[in-house]
């Protein structure tokens, strides 16, 4: 979908639209809630997209999107993270603006929160050991079993808060816990925790506090802390939704946000979880969490996947509550018919063979146009060095070609992109019997003109000059699992890693690339979109390129 289109009014947009209309709110206020433990991937670009999309959309009613650090667990949480999700949602081309938080600036809300549930006899210290209230909970057959604990005085309760608070209590010695329900039909509201005894040192609020609240119990808070009106998260969620109202309903809030669920994005050939993809990087699978084989956004943006191409696919989704696998081809397809539009055209030759025109002086060379895109004149065009010595990719040549094979064969004509016409007269073969050197003659005069009669020409082929060329060290990536489904591999997911996701070839390019920028992205011509390295590309020293996307869709099919 073009991101110039009016997006359809889905079921979100639709109630955010009845809420405007009938004056329930004057305007809307979104948050897109992080947590800080591990880099973003292509699941959050699309609550980015629909969180601060919305606002976009609402702008005219002072609408905004919040970034929001839910930093409540701080043995999993690093400043790492917070940088790289705040670049990451700047890159896809959002801004918070001013209104950007941490959970961990409410730490004492929550506080005063769980104190106030304590006097109302809603929550109460259980000093059970955690396998004992996992123990107890029951299942979805069995109702809960009551804590000894759970009908304690309001007194006794505020006193052991108090000394959780003051670190009296190891880990897993005591637990605050909400007094809902142990019968509850829903296994969330039989009195889950709400605060648990942590030693840990936090990223933004230091060794101030050794207790912390658990994510259902903070995230409502934040919420209505932030006067957020439609607080949108994926259908996990919805089970917890009883909870999140509960919280609202008893706390002292000065908002009450209404939570609402959709469906998630889940790709086939990628894993999702931010777990497994931690593991893939501290296992040394993945070089890095940008590795550009990583569905992450830095590891898609160092890939070369355009912000604006993702936004559009995004956009392309939809927003429901259906259940369900996207073909990451349709990813694929939006990435190349983006590149395609905006790519300049290079010509870099990946599988080296070299191509001697005989008939061609050795000290000769003359400059040849092609066009930065034959389908936009107005990039206009560049001159490329043409000498006697030329590299062409090995395919463009068979010693025995089939009746179909246009390009190179013994007395065949093909065409050097933007310059001659030439016929092979032969070739060499080294001690293996491989194809070291073709020889071919140039026809004068066919620069820029039709093949002379009797000439059967039908191919063009891109070169790059022996002489004028520079080295390059090309990525070669694909898919990073070989299965639709990795998530369902009987031997785990990291069983099905595709052992072809990365392979390095040293290439030749023509001279212009020895100038491009990091993240600059071109078509190599006939091969693919490829992208200068953000990381290891040294525009003029060190050339890096990762391949983007191939030219079409070759999974399963490639040369």
């Amino acid at each position: 979908m073009s991101e110039t289109e009016t997006p359809k009014l889905d079921f979100i947009r639709e109630i955010i639209a009845a809420d405007l209309a009938s004056g329930k709110h004057a305007t809307t206020i979104t948050r897109f809630p992080p947590e800080p433990n591990g880099y973003l991937h292509i699941g959050h670009a699309k609550a980015i997209c629909l969180s601060f999309g919305i606002a976009q959309e609402n702008a005219s009613t002072g609408a905004k999107c919040h970034l929001r650090f839910d930093d409540t667990n701080p043995e999993k949480e690093e400043s790492e993270y917070v940088e790289s999700i705040k670049e990451d949602v700047k890159w896809l081309g959002f801004d918070w603006g001013d209104n950007l938080y941490f959970a961990s600036n409410y730490f004492d809300y929550f506080h005063d929160c769980a104190v106030e549930l304590i006097k109302k006899g809603l929550a109460y210290v259980d000093r059970q050991s955690p396998e004992k209230i996992k123990e107890t909970r029951g299942n979805l057959q069995v109702p809960g079993t009551a804590s000894p604990s759970r009908d304690a005085s309001v007194d006794e309760n505020l006193e052991l808060f108090a000394r959780m608070r003051a670190g009296d209590f190891k880990e897993g010695e005591a637990v605050l816990r909400a007094k809902i329900d142990m019968a509850s039909p829903n296994m969330v509201m039989r009195d889950p925790v709400i605060y648990r005894v942590l030693h840990a040192h936090h990223h933004n609020t230091g060794d101030a506090w050794c207790i912390y609240p658990m994510y259902d119990f903070a995230h409502p808070l934040e919420d209505a802390k932030e006067h957020v009106t439609h607080s949108l998260c994926t259908l996990e969620f919805e089970i917890h939704r009883p909870f999140y109202e509960w919280v609202i309903a008893n706390c002292p809030v000065p908002a009450k946000p209404r939570q609402i669920e959709f469906s998630r994005l889940n790709l086939n050939f990628t894993v999702m979880s931010k777990r497994k993809l931690l593991t893939l990087v501290k296992e040394g699978r993945v070089n890095s969490w940008d590795d550009p084989r990583m569905p992450t956004l830095s590891g898609l943006r160092r890939r070369g996947y355009p912000a604006a191409a993702i936004r559009s696919f995004c956009k392309g989704l939809g927003i429901t509550k259906f259940k369900g696998t996207t073909d990451i081809a349709l990813l694929e397809h939006e990435v190349r018919g983006h590149l395609n539009e905006v790519a300049p055209r290079r010509m870099a030759v990946l599988d080296p063979l070299k191509l001697v025109i005989t008939n061609y002086e050795e000290d000769r060379s003359e400059e040849v146009p092609v066009p930065n895109h034959p389908g936009k004149p107005e990039m206009g065009e560049r001159h490329v060095l043409l000498t006697r010595e030329l590299w062409i990719e090995r395919d463009d040549f068979m010693e025995d070609p089939p009746k179909k094979f246009f390009r190179l064969g013994p007395d065949r004509y093909v065409r050097l992109r933007g310059g001659y016409i030439v016929k092979c007269t032969g070739f060499e073969k080294d001690a293996e019997g491989n194809v070291s050197e073709v020889h071919c003659e140039y026809l004068p005069g066919t620069i820029g003109s039709d093949a002379p009669e009797g000439v059967k020409c039908k191919a063009a082929i891109h070169w790059v000059s022996a002489k004028e060329g520079r080295e390059a060290e090309v990525r070669l990536y694909d898919r990073l699992f070989s299965v639709p489904d990795p998530d369902g591999a009987d031997e785990g997911f990291v069983s099905v890693l595709n052992p072809e996701s990365l392979k390095t070839v040293t290439a030749w390019v023509e001279p212009m690339l020895a100038d491009a920028e990091p993240e600059t992205v071109y078509q190599f011509e006939r091969v693919g979109y490829f992208v200068a390295d953000r990381r290891d590309h040294v525009a003029g020293e060190k050339l890096v390129f990762n391949r983007t996307v191939a030219l079409r869709d070759s999974w399963g099919g490639k040369k």
